[in-house]
């Protein structure tokens, strides 16, 4: 191996966790190569439709039909517009095995999914890391919220967090730049839960918008959030945390980031004679070509179930069934999150009021069901959004002069208000991923998936719409309507589990550093980790988790203990 191809670390993805991989170690002095299977993304310069205007968009935004024809899965995506598909993975470019029916949404580029989130930032509490062990499904989270804090602090400040301070036990406060507004209401919801419910709370949501940039995100290069609600197309501003406009380009410029793309990593190598990892086979997105690279510790964060792919192709005489998995667990217990719920209404008065712009959030119902104690006939629970607005009446009637004077004249409809629930499903040994006999492009096998939902899934869709009617209720509202969209798993884009962490070796494949057990050089932060899946967005705990592992990685390099 040549001097070109070893490195202190390396770092397979560039999403929200590779990308604080990245900044971790570069800034700590570690030569560091990052891997990314897709294209290069430079903030500003790769976001083509950032400042478009409705008509310059060929068909207004709207997806052509033979691209939804060839491309049913992404398709479903709310995001996937013609302002962003080019950040989407299409289903005939990259092809995968659905034992049932299951929407993976995915993001090959620099930023991966970071480009495309919905950046809500909620902290998880011991209820959460402590769920498991309470309600006896999945196993022990080998950490807790003590451990956590600090970091979650630490992640905060520099990306960027809007919210704030609640008070509440299941909800944590973090370290908040101001809020966005409530609108009336929301607002006038907000009181009316208050009023009517002890144990339930609706709150402004946390999210990764910058309402008041510190220096910090100055020095990033960021300014403030302008409420233009078209993150999807990348910000010009910085204004939403993204590994493009944050933490990639702070690692370049500490000048010990060496960032490949259209790098599709096929394995992990192990080494049988020394005992542990020493680096990764890259295949060439074009050329197929493999190169490989060395380094003393590996990240792997390509994001949940490619991560799951990629350990379990990376075999050796050790390892045959796939990097530290002894115990065969690998793949399974793979969970997500429960969209399929909604609850809409009307609210009759505020005809006085409007809303003027836009907002980068909603409010928010962090989970009350089963968070003390069990109480229902199912297990764990769900969180909630909640939304409302009022719409235009136009008035396109008449010719000419008239007709100008009728759509001047704006009017409004009345308030609707909506919710959607955010479910934790519960880790399943039948809930899994595993490698196809059929091999994509580059020769790798493709990812067969086999989750469904289960009865505890149904009980809790059932609760929710139950509760949010009930909730609307007391507050008023009127025409209260639930839906069940029925989605597949996967359309959450919250697909979590298959390399979980826990105390013991037996039952778990990462420790509480997010070490594989048996290979102590390999680490996993991305969702791949998740012992369980709680109802909070992860993408915030993803970046708490790899800033503390990082951290880790470099004490124990620096004594020699990874091996």
């Amino acid at each position: 191996m040549g001097n070109n191809n070893q490195f202190d670390a390396i770092v397979i993805g560039s999403g929200i966790s590779g990308g604080w991989a990245a900044k971790e170690f570069t800034e700590k002095g570690f030569k560091t190569l990052v891997l990314e299977r897709g294209r290069n993304v430079q903030h500003l310069k790769d976001y083509p439709t950032t400042n478009k205007y409705p008509w310059e968009f060929p068909h207004r935004n709207q997806v052509p039909q033979a691209d939804r024809d060839e491309n049913p899965v992404v398709n479903r995506c709310y995001a996937y517009k013609e302002d962003a598909m080019h950040f989407f993975v299409k289903d005939k470019e990259h092809p995968y095995v659905q034992e049932k029916p299951f929407d993976w949404i995915r993001g090959y580029q620099v930023g991966g999914k970071s480009l495309l989130w919905a950046r809500q930032t909620q902290r998880w509490s011991d209820y959460d890391f402590e769920g498991p062990a309470r309600d006896g499904f999945a196993v022990d989270w080998p950490i807790r919220y003590k451990d956590m804090a600090p970091w979650y602090s630490y992640v905060e400040k520099f990306a960027g967090i809007s919210g704030n301070r609640d008070g509440l036990a299941a909800l944590p406060d973090g370290e908040f730049l101001p809020p966005f507004e409530l609108n009336c209401v929301e607002t006038f919801f907000r009181g009316e839960v208050a009023k009517n419910y002890k144990d339930r709370h609706v709150i402004y949501a946390r999210c990764a918008h910058l309402s008041h940039p510190q220096p910090v995100h100055l020095e990033q290069g960021r300014a403030q959030c302008q409420n233009r609600n078209l993150c999807q197309r990348g910000c010009p501003f910085g204004g939403y945390f993204s590994s493009n406009s944050s933490t990639i380009p702070w690692a370049q410029k500490t000048g010990n980031l060496t960032l490949k793309t259209d790098a599709v990593v096929d394995s992990v190598i192990y080494d049988d004679a020394k005992g542990q990892a020493t680096g990764v086979r890259v295949l060439d997105a074009h050329t197929k070509q493999a190169t490989e690279y060395f380094a003393p510790v590996i990240f792997v964060n390509a994001a949940a179930l490619n991560t799951n792919l990629i350990l379990l192709n990376s075999t050796s005489k050790r390892f045959p069934n796939g990097l530290g998995n002894d115990n065969g667990l690998m793949g399974k217990y793979v969970a997500f999150h429960n969209y399929r719920g909604h609850v809409s209404a009307e609210c009759d008065g505020f005809g006085d009021s409007i809303f003027d712009g836009r907002s980068p959030t909603s409010a928010y119902i962090p989970r009350f069901r089963n968070l003390v104690k069990q109480e229902t006939n199912f297990l764990r629970g769900y969180a909630a959004g909640f939304s409302a607005g009022r719409g235009r009446i136009n008035n396109n009637e008449g010719i000419g002069q008239e007709l100008k004077n009728n759509l001047a004249s704006t009017k409004w409809g009345g308030w609707h208000v909506g919710s959607h629930m955010m479910g934790e499903t519960i880790p399943k040994e039948t809930s899994t991923v595993s490698l196809d006999s059929k091999k994509d492009e580059w020769g790798m096998p493709l990812l067969k998936i086999n989750m469904a939902y289960d009865d505890n899934d149904e009980k809790m869709v059932n609760d929710y719409h139950e509760q949010l009617s009930e909730m609307f209720a007391k507050a008023g509202f009127k025409n209260i309507k639930t839906n069940d969209s029925k989605q597949a798993p996967g359309l959450d884009i919250h697909e979590m589990g298959g390399v979980r962490m826990g105390k013991d070796p037996k039952t778990s494949l990462l420790n509480e550093w997010h070490q594989l057990h048996a290979c102590k050089n390999v680490f996993v932060t991305d969702g791949a980790c998740m012992t369980s899946t709680s109802t909070q967005n992860p993408s915030l705990s993803y970046m708490a988790f790899t800033a503390r592992a990082v951290d880790h990685a470099v004490k124990e390099l620096k004594k020699g203990s990874l091996v």
